[in-house]
């Protein structure tokens, strides 16, 4: 199903997309000392790393370059044992899938109990204003069920777990340390701030957007300003930025420009090299 998935992406997302700069990736590289950052085409894998434990933030596509790249970070695929997933789509959690070339076959998933209800087939995912049904995923890797709220540890790394539904039922975002938040795709960077996620690819914008507004207010009431890492565009320190359109979609077909720094087709993997990953951390938007 992943290859299948990841190849339709690639020639039918690519054409939908090019020109819209709506896809800003991070290249591959670090973020700072403990995060880490894996570019496929248009999807961030990130890597958190403290003392001998690295946990991985979604499993990107089912993706020949992956272990190449995990590699320029000095990341061994066997070193994995710990994967957080956002959402189940494919672009998130294609390396686990059971047509992968099995890179984390070892590791356990910690996913949304809502989340997956999309993994049991209890609920279908639906994409393109609900126009379009996409195939069950199958996921053979022990699992970890979490619910809104819910604090754990990890090798004394502290991550706790906030549903934010809309673009799928059960998504998660997971914040870490209390200094950094993976968003998967709830929100979008574009040049003067975020945005709801991409509005044809949600289960349902208007919930998406209310749980934008609800998420912000939890780190506000807590006085939490963590590190926002994003699915497909960059990753910022600055809060006002991150929330800075929370009430508005990100839309593919509108005409005004997102980010004119996009590029042209976020497909194209030219700029995302080794000497780049090797040559310091990523620069954040929004300062």
């Amino acid at each position: 199903m992943s290859k299948k998935a990841t190849e339709f992406q690639k020639r039918e997302m690519s054409k939908m997309y090019r020109g819209k700069e709506i896809f800003k990736p991070l290249n591959t590289g670090w973020v700072d000392e403990r995060v880490a950052c894996v570019r496929e085409w248009v999807a961030n894998i990130f890597f958190y790393r403290k003392g001998d434990t690295t946990i991985m933030i979604d499993a990107g596509y089912n993706y020949d370059r992956l272990a190449e790249k995990m590699g320029w970070l000095g990341i061994d695929p066997q070193s994995i044992r710990h994967i957080l997933i956002t959402h189940q789509d494919t672009d998130h959690v294609g390396a686990v899938e059971s047509d992968s070339p099995g890179l984390f076959r070892s590791a356990k998933l910690y996913i949304g109990e809502i989340e997956n209800r999309y993994l049991t087939g209890e609920v279908r995912r639906k994409v393109i204003y609900h126009l379009y049904k996409l195939p069950q995923v199958t996921i053979n890797n022990e699992k970890v069920l979490l619910h809104d709220g819910e604090t754990f540890e990890i090798d004394g790394i502290k991550i706790e777990c906030f549903l934010v539904p809309g673009h799928t039922w059960g998504h998660m975002v997971y914040l870490i340390d209390d200094k950094y938040l993976f968003t998967g795709d709830t929100i979008w960077f574009g040049a003067d701030g975020g945005y709801s996620f991409i509005s044809s690819l949600a289960e349902d914008n208007k919930l998406a957007v209310k749980s934008l507004a609800a998420l912000e207010q939890k780190l506000q009431s807590r006085g939490l300003h963590p590190l926002f890492l994003t699915g497909h565009t960059g990753w910022t320190d600055n809060f006002d930025f991150a929330f800075g359109h929370k009430d508005k979609l990100c839309s593919p077909f509108r005409k005004r420009v997102p980010d004119p720094t996009a590029p042209y087709d976020a497909y194209d993997e030219s700029d995302d090299t080794e000497e780049v990953a090797r040559a310091g951390y990523l620069q954040a938007v929004g300062r």
